[in-house]
């Protein structure tokens, strides 16, 4: 009987996800409202992020050269680090806080809902 529990629950898992672009097809982004970088995630960079993470910048303050969010390309090819260090309950990005809660849930919902690169 364990078994089949286990079994029911590792498909019912598989289902969250779509197969063919791996983005979370119910769940978190079920009910979500549309956020992408148009309409969210530059300003939230910008205003956010680019003291130090903008390649122009002329003190990082600290921030690895490498790790610039000039373009939405560089901002998702960062998202999984972006979520941990900026989305958290407990952020750590930016060093000097400013994140709202709903600014950190809307960087979850693009960062996880929206097609990549947008």
């Amino acid at each position: 009987m364990s078994r089949a529990l286990l079994i029911a629950a590792l498909f019912a898992a598989c289902d969250e996800k779509d197969v063919d672009t791996g983005q979370d097809s119910g769940g978190l982004c079920a009910d979500v409202p549309l956020v992408n970088y148009d309409n969210f995630g530059e300003g939230f960079i910008n205003h956010l992020c680019q003291g130090c993470h903008a390649s122009t910048t002329p003190n990082r303050y600290g921030a690895p050269e490498d790790t610039t969010f000039d373009t939405v390309e560089e901002v998702w090819a960062w998202q999984e680090r972006i979520l941990a260090r900026a989305a958290a309950d407990a952020p750590t990005m930016p060093p000097a806080g400013g994140t709202s809660e709903d600014d950190r849930t809307r960087l979850r919902w693009w960062l996880e809902c929206a097609e990549p690169g947008t």
